[in-house]
């Protein structure tokens, strides 16, 4: 298992000890200029800041090595069903064996872990690359953000929480009375909104950017030392801390702890395989903005999920009306709607960081062919393409792909989508507009 992890972090802080610092800004690493030190306006044990250091110590000496962080500390069982279901493959494709042959190659050209191709109801392609098999834990980085946000569905269809715009100082009771904090609603830490500041390179081991990410009391940082640096709902600024706020949030809404939610509402009910998920500290609180450790038909049974608008096998897991809400852009970022990245109108380069940011962006070399489509986009590309125009799903996870062979996020659902096509009487679906 470690040497696994190993393997899938590795390409994680590839340049240098600055890079290496940079709070792993796990969709794509951004600055937005000199490092901010948020005052400490709480203290911690002596014991919570050495082991705050040994981790930020770590994480510095590998990333100049190349290596970033070598392991998770502490990892937690996350159970899964107790009766896993396998996804069926079908006999027979419905996509040419030239189109899956070519997707295959693509992947495996690019330092993939895992492809997966599911269709009406079955898998027509799955192909795991190197020492990676079906029951390898694959580590989620930013694909935990969407999770995040069908959480929050399951909670709001459970009862737990009462509505998307419900006030998150409803149960992170200490931003009560706060004129910025409690304002934030619990869609803001869905898309973006929240007005924290951005993701962002942090050298400095004083940096919030870094407290936030490895202290042993993650959560308790970002509560009370997290700086704002617009009003909530006036802008969108990819922040892991804003994604993170959504385990405590969970927790106190529901009195679960955040991989035991993930279990009960989501895992057992999809009849999905479990793995490990990364928590500050032993019986502390769970990363939810990175750092899930699932197979890949799990992360796929997410993206089917969405596909059949929050049903599965005939119960409704969502909300009505919860996925369409989950798809729509705001004014600040359309392309980015609650835990998912939108077509909008076509971009060649994409990024994840605030639009006006000219950096970190992902190639897409033409328009979507279907303008419909959705997707999970998680740093070093790990993707879930949600495709409503052939009811399909296509997962690629893996490494960072090598310099010569570019990620191309329009590459493998075109390819499928026109195939899908090939011999159909129906026109081909409305593309991604211009």
């Amino acid at each position: 298992m470690l040497r696994t992890l190993q393997i899938l972090l590795k390409d994680r802080m590839a340049h240098g000890a600055t890079a290496a610092v940079c709070a792993l800004a796990l969709a794509g690493c951004t600055s937005t200029g000199p490092a901010e030190i948020a005052p400490t306006s709480i203290s911690y044990t002596a014991e919570d800041e050495a082991l705050y250091m040994e981790r930020f110590n770590r994480l510095a000496e590998g990333g100049s090595g190349g290596a970033g962080l070598g392991a998770y500390d502490t990892l937690e069982p996350v159970s899964g069903s107790e009766k896993v279901e396998p996804l069926p493959n079908r006999a027979a494709a419905t996509l040419s064996p030239t189109a899956l042959d070519q997707a295959r190659s693509y992947a495996e050209a690019r330092n993939s872990s895992a492809l997966l191709v599911w269709r009406d109801g079955a898998l027509e392609a799955e192909h795991y690359f190197g020492e990676f098999a079906q029951d390898s834990l694959l580590v989620s980085k930013s694909l935990a953000k969407p999770i995040t946000a069908i959480l929050v569905g399951r909670a709001l269809q459970q009862g737990h929480i009462q509505s998307l715009d419900q006030p998150v100082a409803d149960f992170i009771t200490e931003w009560r009375g706060d004129p910025k904090r409690s304002k934030i609603l619990i869609r803001h830490l869905l898309d973006m909104r929240t007005g924290f500041k951005p993701q962002g390179f942090a050298p400095d081991p004083a940096d919030v950017l870094n407290r936030a990410y490895l202290h042993p009391r993650h959560d308790e940082v970002i509560i009370n030392d997290y700086p704002l640096t617009h009003e909530p709902d006036t802008r969108y600024e990819y922040a892991n801390a804003t994604s993170e706020m959504v385990a405590p949030l969970l927790e106190r809404a529901t009195g679960m702890r955040y991989g035991d939610y993930l279990t009960e509402a989501l895992l057992k009910p999809l009849g999905a395989p479990g793995g490990q998920i990364w928590v500050n500290r032993p019986g502390g609180t769970a990363h939810s903005g990175c750092c899930v450790l699932l197979p890949a038909q799990t992360f796929l049974r997410f993206g089917v999920l969405l596909l059949q608008d929050g049903e599965w096998e005939g119960t409704r897991l969502l909300p009505k009306g919860y996925v369409a809400e989950m798809r729509e852009g705001t004014d600040e970022n359309p392309y980015y709607g609650l835990g998912v990245w939108l077509p909008h109108t076509f971009l060649e380069r994409r990024g994840f960081a605030h639009p006006s940011v000219e950096f970190g962006k992902v190639l897409h070399s033409e328009p979507y062919a279907d303008k419909d489509i959705f997707l999970f986009d998680g740093n070093g590309n790990q993707t879930v393409y949600i495709i409503p125009s052939t009811n399909s799903v296509v997962l690629r996870m893996g490494g960072r792909p090598p310099q010569d062979a570019e990620w191309d996020n329009t590459f493998l659902p075109n390819l499928l989508i026109r195939d899908a096509y090939r011999a159909s009487a129906d026109a081909m679906p409305e593309p991604q507009p211009q």
